[in-house]
Parts: structure tokens; C-alpha cells; sequence
């Protein structure tokens, strides 16, 4: 080999560090954590890496890229089956069990990103808002003439998915279905939620207002309520929970009431969330007193019909 071509016998950090396509100080890190045996200094005090260090460099940077952790790394060097290829080391795991593991995260974060991708892709056909809401959601959704949801109406929506879960925000997906499509309802509908916000801390618990916006809003709900059964859409709640139910099996500890009494157990919330109980406890309302005894008196006077319709 011509003078001008011979390789070093040992180059600086440095230059290992371009030919490996890595950086100074992620090789020191690999000293720190034991990755990289420290290669003793030349007489000007600087690491001097040779043929093995590089080879041993090399590997590493590829397992990195394949997304291997540095420790993980680190013990099937320990173990000798990086550089052997064996499938198993002393340990009885060796490379074998971390590219398992590896494997499963990979493919857990592939299906999160698909997840990610469905958000986005309904973001941008359904609207920046409505599409962050579930797929149940806005499968019912989808057909109203544009415009004819308002923002509270979503905000209630997004409120409903997060305790309720999906499931539960579908059910009342349909209260806005009909309101979109009802314009004398919504006019009812604006009218009463009018009514109710005047009921401040100004008004008194007793004041004769708030027994009498409590039974406006009852018979409005009950008014809401025949529309949605007429138009059908109680029927497609029902063809909601078995498509539901379908793709997410119950489990023995489902249990819990949701929207108008359904049954939301757990499995039908969003993964990882806590209850409905402590979800609702950990939601801020600013009702007035007065608000909140119209809202009982309501309940009150739905419970009663209840009872009188089971009889």
C-alpha cells in the first residue's frame, strides 16, 4: 500500500467519532455508562482509539439506529452476543429477548402513530375541532348542514367523551342532531339555557324562578327526547353499544352508570381514565346555588315521570 493511503494504527475521538457517524461526546457517554472501555491516552493526554474500538463503535451505532437501548446494548456486550451473533447469552435472554422487547415497543408506538394519523386525517375532513372528538362521535355528526353545530355544543361533546367515554359522548351526540336539525328547538333550547344562567348568586334558592325554569327545562327534555325517538336515533344507540361492544369486549370489572343511565363501565371510557365519579368531582362548574337547585328540582320532576311511566 502506498505511504499516502496507510491508515493510522490509532486516530483521536474525534476522527473515530466521523467515521462512525457519531460525535465526541456520545462516545464519552459510552465510556460513562460502560459501553466502551476507556482506551488508554497517548503522551498528550487524548484517548487514542484503535481497529477494535472502532469495530465495537461501529456495532453500537448501528443497534442504536435499529433502536436498541444503550443498556440493553451494553449487556449483550457483557453477555458476548453482539459480537458473536449468538441468540441467547448466560443471562438466557441475551440479544434475543431485547430485539422481543424491542419488537413490542415498535410495534406499540407504530400503532400509536396510526392512531395519530386517524385523528389527524378526521381533523381535516370533519373540521380542526369536531375531528378530535372519537370516531363514534363524529360518525353521527357528519351529515349535519355546515355550521349547524355550535362550539358549545362540541365543548360539551369533548366534556361528555372524557368522563363518559366515547360511547357515552355518542349518546348524546344525538341531542345535538336533532337541535341542528330543529331550529324551534334550539330557539326552546336557547331560551331555557338563558334562563338558567340568570339564575345567579343574586337569586335566591327559594326564589318561585327556580322552581318554574326547573319545569321548563323538564318539559323541554321531554319535548327532545320523543324528537329523538322519532327521528330513530334511540335505535342507532343501540346498534352504537354492539358496534361497541365489539371492538372492545367487557371485562368483569366494567361496571358504572353513564349518560341518561347506560351502562359505562370502564372498558367503554378511555383507556388509563379514572372513574366518572372522580372525573365529575374534578370538573369545575360555576353554578350558583339557586342554578344547582333547579337542576335537582329537574331531575326530581324526570324521576317522577319515570316512576309513573313503570306503573
Amino acid at each position: 500500500m502506498h505511504a499516502s493511503f496507510m491508515p493510522p494504527r490509532q486516530v483521536k475521538i474525534g476522527d473515530a467519532a466521523a467515521f462512525v457517524g457519531s460525535t465526541p461526546r456520545a462516545i464519552r457517554h459510552y465510556h460513562e455508562i460502560g459501553l466502551l472501555p476507556e482506551p488508554e491516552r497517548g503522551g498528550d493526554g487524548r484517548r487514542r482509539y484503535g481497529y477494535e474500538d472502532m469495530i465495537r463503535l461501529l456495532w453500537i451505532r448501528r443497534m442504536a439506529d435499529a433502536g436498541i437501548a444503550l443498556d440493553d446494548i451494553r449487556d449483550a456486550f457483557t453477555t458476548d452476543t453482539a459480537s458473536t451473533g449468538a441468540d441467547s447469552g448466560e443471562d438466557g435472554e441475551g440479544i434475543a429477548g431485547v430485539l422481543e422487547r424491542l419488537e413490542e415497543t415498535l410495534a406499540a408506538q407504530e400503532a400509536e402513530l396510526g392512531r395519530q394519523r386517524t385523528v389527524v386525517r378526521r381533523m381535516r375532513a370533519e373540521g380542526s375541532r369536531m375531528g378530535l372528538l372519537s370516531d363514534f362521535v363524529t360518525d353521527r355528526l357528519k351529515n349535519l348542514p355546515g355550521g349547524s353545530l355550535r362550539q358549545a355544543d362540541l365543548d360539551s361533546l369533548l366534556v361528555t367523551e372524557r368522563i363518559f367515554g366515547p360511547l357515552g359522548a355518542a349518546f348524546q351526540a344525538a341531542r345535538f342532531v336533532v337541535l341542528a336539525t330543529h331550529p324551534a328547538l334550539r330557539e326552546e333550547s336557547d331560551r331555557i339555557d338563558d334562563a338558567e344562567e340568570a339564575l345567579d348568586d343574586s337569586v335566591a334558592v327559594d326564589d318561585p324562578r327556580v322552581a318554574r325554569v326547573a319545569a321548563e327545562r323538564h318539559a323541554f327534555e321531554s319535548t327532545l327526547q320523543a324528537v329523538i325517538e322519532e327521528s330513530g336515533l334511540d335505535e342507532d344507540d343501540d346498534a352504537l353499544c354492539d358496534a361497541w361492544d365489539a371492538l372492545h369486549p367487557a371485562t368483569a370489572d366494567d361496571s358504572g352508570v353513564g349518560v341518561d343511565g347506560a351502562d359505562l363501565g370502564s372498558g367503554r371510557r378511555e383507556a388509563g381514565s379514572m372513574s366518572a365519579v372522580d372525573a365529575i368531582g374534578k370538573m369545575p362548574y360555576d353554578f350558583s346555588p339557586a342554578r344547582l337547585r333547579c337542576m335537582e328540582l329537574a331531575e326530581a320532576l324526570s324521576a317522577r315521570d319515570a316512576l309513573k311511566s313503570d306503573r
